[in-house]
């Protein structure tokens, strides 16, 4: 007896077609998944309500006189704020380009080479003695060689600790440019606020106030005076459009100052920890072993203590490399941040394109409406004079 919910293989004699189908059908799975996942994104949308009682105050008196009709005022509008946004942004840009950390990582990567130039062999069973089997090595080489790599090591900390000053400038400096951007965006918003206030009352309460008129008194003088006021409020909009974009900028400014922050940050606490904890224990494990070199009667002790030291030392050279690779890691994310910078430009531009272009579509609709209704409107005159009655 057959199993009637047994599987029953799909059989083709086409693969290939087979396969472009399930390829356009996971693709068109994703497509609606990453649909989803954007209707889910909230929208965020600049709001009066959203500011505090004196800026909300300061945005209606300031909207109140905005006067689209002043070509030079319409132009100007919100144009200091926006070279503001430019100006931050072309320092933080700058900052960011010029910020070339591979000397710390070069310094670094020396200092793990004079470490391990006196790095012992973990395989020699007799530890630190390892190092004088041959008659050449004797305590008296160790010492030169410390004494030289310690005068190499002093030079290297000394250059680190430049860095690591001038890296806490910088980060000092980042919550400054945090701050001054944050004040940048709340001016635009400003901006862009007052100036939807001020569209919103011309298109309810001025520009039908126009067009009544000129349907009442019919002139071509009247209508075109209330055509040429629906203009100045569209490239009045254009012009709030144009803050909005800038004002996008801000937005993601915000982030990238805190990301070079961070590697800033994470790059002092790297020379910081290589300062304060691999050095002094490199020294004092230097010390340790000339120490228990010189003191025959401890000689077990000393086999003991140096393995020890050995181990020590071999896992903080590790810990160095792995720290130089992070950090190397981390000195590059500047080059991602142009990157994300030229990407959110080519969209910007994109944007700025598409927007003129409906803009020009609009225009060109109306344009074509007015046409029309002048034709019907003296269709109807002609007909009507045709009536005798």
């Amino acid at each position: 007896m057959t199993n009637e919910n047994s599987f029953v293989p799909s059989l083709t004699l086409d693969p290939a077609a087979d396969a472009a189908a399930t390829a356009a059908a996971i693709a068109e799975e994703a497509a609606a998944v990453e649909q989803e996942r954007l209707e889910n994104i909230p929208v965020e949308r600049l709001e009066l309500e959203k500011l505090s009682p004196a800026e909300q105050a300061a945005v209606k008196e300031f909207s109140e006189k905005i006067d689209i009709q002043n070509t030079e005022q319409v132009m100007n509008y919100g144009s200091a704020a926006q070279k503001n946004i430019t100006e931050f942004s072309d320092a933080a840009l700058k900052t960011v380009r010029t910020k070339d950390l591979g000397q710390v990582g070069d310094q670094l990567g020396n200092l793990v080479v004079e470490l391990q130039g006196l790095n012992f062999d973990a395989e020699e069973k007799k530890g630190f003695l390892g190092l004088f089997k041959k008659s050449a090595q004797s305590i008296a080489a160790l010492k030169a060689q410390y004494d030289k790599a310690e005068v190499n090591v002093d030079k290297i900390v000394e250059a680190l600790e430049k860095h690591e000053l001038t890296l806490m400038k910088d980060i000092s400096m980042m919550d400054k440019m945090y701050e001054r951007n944050h004040e940048y965006m709340k001016e635009l918003t400003m901006y862009i606020i007052a100036g939807r206030l001020k569209i919103q009352q011309l298109r309810e309460v001025e520009l039908p106030k126009l067009q009544e008129h000129a349907r009442e008194t019919n002139l071509p003088e009247d209508a075109q005076a209330a055509n040429d006021f629906a203009n100045l409020i569209g490239r009045f909009e254009k012009k709030i459009h144009d803050l909005e974009l800038t004002r996008m900028i801000s937005v993601q400014m915000s982030p990238q100052i805190r990301m070079v922050q961070n590697n800033d940050t994470l790059m002092a606490e790297k020379i910081h920890s290589s300062i304060v904890n691999t050095i002094p224990l490199w020294k004092n494990q230097m010390v340790m072993a000339l120490s228990l070199y010189h003191s025959e009667q401890a000689m077990k002790a000393q086999r003991e203590v140096t393995n020890v030291t050995n181990n020590l030392l071999i896992k903080n050279a590790e810990a160095l490399h792995q720290g130089s690779v992070s950090v190397a890691e981390e000195s590059e994310r500047g080059i991602v941040d142009l990157e994300t910078l030229k990407k959110t430009n080519q969209e910007l531009i994109a944007t700025l394109d598409e927007v003129r272009q409906i803009q020009d579509n609009g225009r060109a609709r109306r344009a074509a409406a007015e046409e029309e209704l002048g034709r019907i409107e003296g269709e109807l005159k002609q007909k009507l004079l045709e009536m005798k009655g």
